[in-house]
């Protein structure tokens, strides 16, 4: 009996110690999750990214240490590193919304649309009222070859995004792809209020109204500084990528494409998307 009582004993200190190791490794881990988080916010981006490792050293079963990881690796544009530290974020946290969207927005980034759409989906289930405002995951559709399911999503997105161009276009080159250039045409969305240079130009030329050449005008007409006048170079390059590319001229959708993704390159999500469009179908036979 006393024996018994003597090990039980034991047992209860190796689990309270534990206990408290655990809880102690949580503490340390998060005074180095904020410490990385103040170094980001002064842009010390080396001391951030080696406080935040550290974080996740330390106590492993942190979800917000290994998200904060996540999130400074993608602000380096790693990519794959991202990825993992999200894998682990949604292992330890399989409700955590943030880490199936920046997985999904990373794996995106790497070609891997598949995985991508898989995360978004992730995403629409923990939260359906996000899935309106979700035009990341009708591209990723588009490109994923699912054609029917983009263009619900865009239409959806329509009713929260009135004035995008941009969604318009998407939902057209989805019904393109899926009932033909003349469906697409006729069941363009109408748009009106996008003041960006040059989305009304590329509008009309969607829409059967417009010319290549008054794409390239507006988007090349004097305002604003260099990034400016890049950008707006960037989104027509892209638009008469996938806009040739609809009507099956290869050789220029390529030609504007690789445009996009080199002289007018950008380092936005767009950016990104016209990167993976272009090695798509550079890729097709």
């Amino acid at each position: 009996m006393k024996y018994l009582f003597s090990l039980g004993l034991i047992t209860l200190c190796l689990i309270t110690n534990r206990d408290i190791s655990a809880a102690t490794a949580r503490e340390r881990s998060q005074e180095l999750l904020s410490q990385g988080m103040e170094a980001q916010r002064k842009g010390l981006v080396g001391a951030a990214l080696d406080a935040l490792m550290k974080a996740t050293e330390v106590d492993p079963t942190n979800p917000a240490a290994w998200l904060q990881l996540g999130l400074m690796h993608r602000l380096k544009g790693e990519h794959a590193e991202a990825i993992k530290s999200f894998d682990h974020v949604v292992k330890l946290d399989s409700k955590s919304i943030s880490g199936w969207e920046w997985r999904g927005e990373e794996r995106y980034k790497l070609g891997l649309v598949e995985d991508a759409v898989r995360d978004f989906d992730k995403v629409i289930e923990l939260q359906p009222q996000m899935k309106p405002q979700h035009w990341q995951r009708g591209i990723a559709l588009y490109d994923a070859g699912r054609f029917k399911d983009g263009r619900e999503q865009f239409e959806s997105h329509q009713n929260v995004n009135r004035n995008d161009v941009e969604n318009a276009v998407w939902h057209f080159l989805c019904v393109a792809r899926s009932d033909g250039f003349a469906a697409a045409r006729k069941a363009l969305i109408p748009i009106q209020g996008d003041g960006r240079v040059p989305m009304a130009q590329i509008h009309k030329l969607f829409g059967g109204k417009g010319t290549v050449e008054e794409v390239l005008e507006a988007a090349e007409k004097p305002g604003g500084n260099s990034e400016v006048l890049k950008d707006r170079k960037f989104y027509a390059a892209l638009y008469l990528g996938l806009y040739f590319e609809a009507i099956g001229e290869k050789a220029k959708a390529l030609d504007y494409l690789k445009k996009s993704t080199t002289e007018y390159s950008q380092h936005h999500y767009m950016g990104d998307v016209a990167r993976v469009r272009f090695q798509k179908l550079s890729a097709e036979k």
